[in-house]
């Protein structure tokens, strides 16, 4: 009996793992790489006005 609780203890954290690797998933589905994007868009904009200001470094 104490091995069979042994092998259930890797399978409930399995199990556990699952369904919250299933829950925290659950808001990259609607919300895609908009803001990411945007996010890189603004850094390559910034990136490219400071070396056109610098003056020849």
């Amino acid at each position: 009996m104490g091995a069979l609780v042994w092998l259930l203890i890797p399978l409930i954290a399995a199990i556990g793992g699952g369904l919250w690797g299933s829950w925290a998933n659950r808001t990259r589905k609607t919300r895609g790489d908009g803001p990411e994007l945007d996010g890189y868009a603004r850094f390559r904009e910034a990136m490219e006005r400071s070396h056109t200001g610098a003056g020849g470094a």
